[in-house]
C-alpha cells in the first residue's frame, strides 16, 4: 500500500502512526509518497481571507483519484466540508484531545492588554475579543515547533494552539495552560485523523479496521454544523461533540469577529442521530450569518 501525506512534522507523525497500525494488521510495509499542498505554499497569508477549501487536501485528493497512492491522511479540521463524489472517509481513529491551550510565557491571566498574541485563526481571534483581553494580535504561520519558537522566543508574547498536534509530536512541555473547550471552543473535527481512500479501493475494509465509531460520530456531527450553515473558515465558529454515559452531546458557538456571540446551542441525543443534530444547529444558525 502506498499513503499520500503532506510533509509537514506533524503530517507526517500522524500518518506513520496511521502506517504503524495498519503493518500491525496487515504484516506490510506502507510506502510513504509526500504531497505538497497549496496551503503549505502559502506562508503569508491570513487563512480566512482566501478561499480555503481543501487548501490542504487537494492535491492529496488528486493524488488518490489518480490512483498514485491507496490513502491519505489528514488532520479531519482540514477537510472540505464535503469531499469528491469519490472519495470516502473509510476511518476516523480513536480521537485525541480536542483541547485548545496557551503557549506562552505567562498565564493567560498575565497577559494584560497590549500583549502581542500570534494567530491566523478567526476563530482564536474572535475568542480573544470576547474576553476583552485587548490583545495585539499578529499573523502567524509556520510549523508547530516554528509557532512555539515565535511564541517564546520573538517579540510575540503569546499563541494558541491545538493540544492534539504538541501530544503527537512529544511537544506538551511547552503548554503553558489547557483552555476548556466551553471557554475556548474548538474547529469542527479539531484532534480527529480522517482516512481517506477512493469509494472503490480494495484497501477499504483494511483501512475500516482502524474506525472509532464514537469518534467518527463526534467529528461528522461537528462538520455537519459547518455544512449545514455552508461557512468554512469565513465565520468564527466552534463546535465539540462528546459522549458521556451513551448521552451524545453537541455544542456550538458562533460568533461575530469582534468577539460578539451570535448564538450558542446545545443538541443532545443518541449517538445514532449525531449528524442529525449537527444538521439541526446548523440550521438554528443559518438566519445569524
Amino acid at each position: 500500500m502506498i499513503v499520500g501525506t503532506r510533509g509537514s512534522q506533524l503530517a507526517l507523525a500522524q500518518t506513520k502512526q496511521v502506517c504503524a497500525w495498519l503493518e500491525k494488521i496487515t504484516g506490510e510495509a506502507i510506502d510513504l509518497e509526500i504531497i505538497k499542498t497549496k496551503g503549505d505554499k502559502i506562508t503569508t497569508s491570513q487563512l480566512y481571507n482566501m478561499d480555503s477549501k481543501g487548501l490542504f487536501t487537494k492535491e492529496l485528493d488528486i493524488a488518490l483519484l489518480e490512483e498514485e497512492v491507496d490513502f491519505a491522511v489528514h488532520s479531519f479540521k482540514d477537510l472540505p466540508t464535503e469531499l469528491n463524489e469519490d472519495l470516502e472517509i473509510a476511518a476516523v481513529p480513536k480521537r485525541e484531545s480536542p483541547n485548545e491551550v496557551l503557549i506562552s510565557s505567562k498565564t493567560w491571566a498575565e497577559l494584560g492588554p497590549g500583549s502581542k498574541l500570534g494567530t491566523s485563526s478567526l476563530r482564536r481571534e474572535a475568542f480573544c475579543n470576547h474576553y476583552e483581553k485587548e490583545f495585539e494580535l499578529k499573523p502567524i504561520r509556520g510549523n508547530i515547533e516554528t509557532r512555539i519558537d515565535k511564541a517564546l522566543n520573538s517579540d510575540l508574547d503569546a499563541t494558541i494552539m491545538a493540544e492534539a498536534g504538541l501530544k503527537r509530536l512529544n511537544l506538551t512541555k511547552y503548554i503553558k495552560e489547557v483552555f476548556p473547550i466551553d471557554y475556548i471552543t474548538p474547529p469542527a473535527g479539531q484532534g480527529a485523523l480522517a482516512i481517506i481512500t477512493r469509494k472503490d479501493s480494495d484497501k477499504k475494509e483494511i483501512i475500516q479496521k482502524l474506525n472509532d465509531h464514537i469518534s467518527m460520530q463526534e467529528v461528522l456531527a461537528e462538520k455537519m454544523v459547518l455544512e449545514e450553515l455552508g461557512v468554512g473558515c469565513q465565520w468564527p465558529i466552534g463546535a465539540i461533540a462528546r459522549v458521556n454515559n451513551k448521552e451524545f452531546k453537541l455544542y456550538s458557538i458562533l460568533l461575530t469577529k469582534q468577539g460578539e456571540i451570535l448564538k450558542k446551542e446545545t443538541q443532545k441525543g443518541s449517538i445514532k442521530d449525531a449528524v442529525e443534530l449537527g444538521r439541526r444547529i446548523g440550521e438554528h444558525f443559518q438566519n445569524y450569518v
